[in-house]
């Protein structure tokens, strides 16, 4: 009898956990989610989110209606998801720099690490180093050169203090050993239209707005920033097999929930929006921007964020970089 008694509670048991697995995957909205968009209407991450809405929207079954409070470079409306009610029906739309740059070079009013609950790593934007035409380097080994013959007189435009293309800046500074000149700017339009008119040497910029200078050979491409070659612009080599094997950049976006957002939503919305990304309309229209669709368990954001957070801390501090 104590047998077939234990045998009926390990039944339970299972049947319990079979429902609470079933729960888990079954969380249905009822009624409109709000997406804190920290950025304004039009930029990357409204892009980003209006490729994928419809069909988030349709999986769901409860519209996803953007909450814009962009400034601050993220981190106001990063602020406000942080504060925001854990109740599933406040989103976060995230990027690197309110997470893993701006925090080392200022205080900001929440943890970028602790504040919040990573949900799906959406995709990876990688970085591509190109060059005016005037400058007579064809590969990364050659451009290194040149700028060890002088010291000081070439620049790296960027779209500002701080920003990816900055650190990227640093990086190939402290990684090849060579002396460039930081040139910042206000925005990513403004850099390649400089770059494009001679007015720097190179940039570090995403994939999306130099590609069409680079076909009309308005711009050199030497070399990607990823680990892999980015198959956008399959004939560029990697930083990697140019001779820089510690260098690797490349700008995430994803979605986050604050702090104790119930796991069912969390397992739900991670899952609806994995499916998404794998369907091929979706990963083409995130090639044409340069993006590579990502997915996948919410670890893989939080290992994305906590590594980077590290590795732009250090650099940041090394360099002593400073904000705008």
């Amino acid at each position: 009898m104590k047998i077939l008694k234990n045998a009926i509670l390990a039944l339970g048991l299972v049947s319990s956990m079979a429902g609470s697995a079933g729960a888990l995957a079954q969380w249905s909205p009822t009624k409109p989610i709000r997406l804190i968009m920290p950025y304004n209407p039009g930029g990357s991450g409204d892009i980003t989110m209006r490729i994928i809405l419809d069909r988030l929207t349709a999986a769901l079954g409860q519209p996803l209606v953007n909450d814009y409070r962009g400034g601050a470079g993220g981190v106001i409306g990063t602020e406000v998801g942080a504060k925001a009610a854990p109740d599933g029906y406040n989103l976060v739309f995230g990027s690197d720099a309110p997470y893993t740059i701006i925090p080392h070079l200022q205080k900001v009013p929440y943890n970028p690490i602790k504040d919040f609950e990573p949900v799906v790593l959406i995709a990876n934007v990688p970085l591509v180093l190109v060059v005016h035409p005037s400058v007579p380097a064809k590969n990364l080994q050659e451009l290194l050169a040149l700028a060890r013959s002088k010291p000081g007189q070439m620049t790296v435009g960027s779209n500002g203090n701080g920003s990816s293309g900055h650190l990227a800046s640093e990086l190939l500074k402290t990684e090849a050993k060579i002396d460039i000149v930081h040139v910042p700017y206000k925005g990513q339009a403004q850099v390649v239209t400089d770059l494009v008119g001679g007015q720097v040497n190179m940039v570090f910029s995403s994939v999306g707005p130099v590609e069409q200078h680079v076909k009309a050979g308005k711009l050199r491409a030497i070399a990607v920033t990823t680990p892999n070659r980015f198959a956008g612009m399959a004939g560029v080599p990697t930083m990697a097999e140019s001779g820089l094997p510690n260098f690797t950049i490349g700008v995430w976006l994803g979605i986050l929930a604050p702090l104790g957002t119930p796991k069912p939503v969390i397992t739900r919305v991670n899952a609806e929006i994995a499916k998404v990304l794998a369907v091929p309309e979706v990963r083409e229209r995130f090639g044409t921007l340069g993006y590579e669709a990502i997915g996948g368990d919410p670890s893989l954001l939080r290992e994305r964020i906590e590594a980077d957070y590290q590795k732009w801390g250090k650099l940041i501090r090394e360099a002593n970089i400073k904000g705008d």
